[in-house]
Order: structure tokens, then sequence, then C-alpha cells
């Protein structure tokens, strides 16, 4: 099949077979491999992209269903050498470790900072609780989304 659709903000055409899953379209023929694939069920979140704006599992979306949608990846979040504010947050607050969830985890809490309208922490944690992380007990990666919340917001710390 013949996939026309908008990746990082740039026109995409691809030819793939029906039951392609769009996080393979990403990595395997397009290069984009800042989506992990980790569970192939859903489970893990490490595959997290935007379609339209929202996060979803790019190991649960088939390809063609992305047809002439616009998908993000980690790859477009940065602009350039500058790094999105939700990533520096995960940088300065060391919300990462071996790195693996951290992709998926940047695009859900780059979903919840533009959804949750406070750093409500149990709001936080119930929006990443469909990505696993195995190294940082999750409190600094919390604190991180909070941070991402309180800059788009303005709220104060």
């Amino acid at each position: 099949m013949h996939l026309s659709l908008t990746i990082n903000g740039k026109p995409v055409e691809a030819e793939v077979e029906p039951r392609t899953l769009l996080v393979t379209l990403l990595r395997d023929h397009l290069g984009l491999t800042g989506s992990h694939v980790g569970c192939d069920t859903g489970q893990c979140g490490a595959c997290t992209v935007h379609l339209d704006g929202r996060a979803v599992k790019s190991c649960l979306i088939l390809a063609v269903q992305a047809e002439g949608r616009q998908v993000l990846t980690i790859e477009g979040v940065a602009s350039g050498e500058t790094l999105h504010p939700v990533q520096e947050a995960f940088r300065d607050r060391h919300a990462l470790q071996c790195g693996f969830c951290t992709p998926g985890m940047v695009m859900t809490a780059l979903d919840l900072v533009e959804h949750l309208d406070r750093p409500d922490e149990e709001a936080i944690r119930q929006g990443l609780a469909g990505n696993l992380c195995r190294c940082t007990g999750y409190r600094p990666i919390v604190e991180a989304v909070g941070d991402g919340i309180r800059a788009r917001t303005g709220a104060a710390s």
C-alpha cells in the first residue's frame, strides 16, 4: 500500500504491507529509531509517538491508519540543538537512566503537559501509567512532567 503522511513536519511517502505497524514504518522503513520496541503489546509505552497531537503507542497502530495524518516522533521534538522544555526538565531532574523508556516517556509527558492544567502528582502518575521504567522509580519523571506543566502555565514551583 502507498502511504502519504507527515512525520515531524515533513511530508513522507512510503510503500508498506497492510499489516505493517506504525513503529515498524518509523524504525525499519524510515530510520527513525527513537521510538523503541519493548513489548509489542502496548504495555510498556517505549514506542509512544503523537498522532494528530495525541500520544499513541505506535506498536498498536497500523501504518495505514496514519494515512494523511500528522506523526511526531522524539526526533521531531527538539528544535535543532535546542531541547524542548520537557526534554530539559527530564535532563535537569535526572529523569532517565538507561534511556530505553525515555523517548516514550517524553512523548507521553508532552501530551500530559499539553492537556493537564495543574502539576497534580496523582494526575501525572495516572497519565504515565501506560509507560514503564525499570530504573528511575518514577519520582524524577513525575517532577519533570510537573516542571513542564508549570513552564506551560506559568505556575510557580
